[in-house]
């Protein structure tokens, strides 16, 4: 954006520059409102005119962008107190996990079966003989 800036801003300038100093008589400014007479170059009063409206048209961009700024300064500060509110969970969470690992490492291992005992199990649930005298099937 710079470059673009560059590109632009300098011949632009060299014209206004070379426009300036072409013109070297003198004028007479009429500051109506005072009845106030100035006598300058032609030049000086061009260059004097463009730099006031650069510097005026600047100072209307930064006024304009107040409110922007403003919001993203309060953005910043609700950041800084969001990451810090963070910092505090992610250290919760981990003393909570290190607390689930001492608990975890304190309980006895339960003997856990093998899946051919549980085999054994449920097919013996099947074959006792648990018959019904109305079932009609069972004879």
């Amino acid at each position: 954006m710079n470059f673009i800036k560059l590109i632009v801003g300098l011949p632009l300038v060299v014209i206004i520059c070379v426009v300036a100093f072409m013109n070297n008589q003198t004028v007479t400014l009429n500051l109506w409102p005072f009845s106030f007479n100035i006598t300058a170059s032609l030049s000086v009063v061009i260059i004097f005119l463009v730099l006031l409206g650069y510097i005026v048209g600047k100072i209307g961009s930064w006024m304009t962008y107040a409110p922007v700024r403003m919001a993203l300064r309060n953005q910043q500060r609700q950041n800084r107190k969001l990451n810090a509110e963070q910092q505090k969970l992610v250290e919760k969470v981990e003393g909570l996990k290190e607390n689930l690992e001492n608990i975890k490492a304190s309980e006895p291992a339960a003997p856990k079966e093998s899946g051919l005992d549980k085999l054994k199990q449920q097919l013996g649930g099947l074959f006792k003989g648990k018959h019904k005298q109305d079932d009609f099937w069972c004879l």
